[in-house]
């Protein structure tokens, strides 16, 4: 559906295309007609009308010896919000490209476990600190040389790692006392 919805978009970005639907609003017509209204050649305007079917917008019919060209009014009566939440609708598909991205940052970073290097992206940080924490346990309390031994086993930079895994909300502290927040 996602295809179907930016092919309409665009479609609707084309201002020969808006002028063909605009005088197909008033009447069902054909080919010629419509050229000789809007001024552009028969070649044209089918070329438009092409697209405008394969995007649902225009439905055509024969009659006599003409095909006429007609608004479909069902598509006009959608809401504009409905298209745009079809589009957004394929979650899975989002959530597998998330996971893809988080494992290729995996594999870049960490090397037998021991983390290579500290991300300067934030979004690439941030993965690297999801994994690191899942190292802490919940509903247990760490001092901050415990902290410091978990996170030296993935970098030697304890300290800026601590830190981070604070201020991204992923551990806490208070009086000394670091714990793992729940998601």
């Amino acid at each position: 559906m996602e295809k179907d919805t930016i092919k309409l978009f665009k479609c609707l970005a084309d201002k020969s295309r808006l002028r063909i639907i605009n005088n197909l609003l008033n009447e069902p017509m054909y080919v010629e007609l419509l050229s000789e209204r809007l001024g552009l050649a028969a070649s044209t305007v089918s070329f438009h009308l092409k697209k405008l079917m394969d995007s649902g917008i225009v439905y055509s019919k024969k009659e006599q010896y003409y095909v006429v060209y007609g608004i479909n009014e069902d598509l006009f009566k959608t809401k504009l919000i409905d298209l745009i939440k079809e589009e957004n609708g394929d979650e899975e598909i989002e959530k597998e490209r998330q996971e893809q991205y988080r494992k290729k940052v995996l594999e870049s970073f960490f090397e037998y476990g021991k983390l290579k290097s500290i991300p300067v992206q934030h979004k690439k940080k941030r993965i690297i600190l999801e994994e690191m924490v899942k190292s802490f346990d919940f509903d247990r309390n760490y001092t901050e040389r415990e902290v410091n031994i978990i996170i030296a086993d993935f970098h030697d930079d304890f300290c800026t790692l601590r830190k981070a895994l604070v201020s991204e909300k992923l551990l806490d502290r208070d009086k000394g006392m670091y714990w793992r927040l729940k998601e």
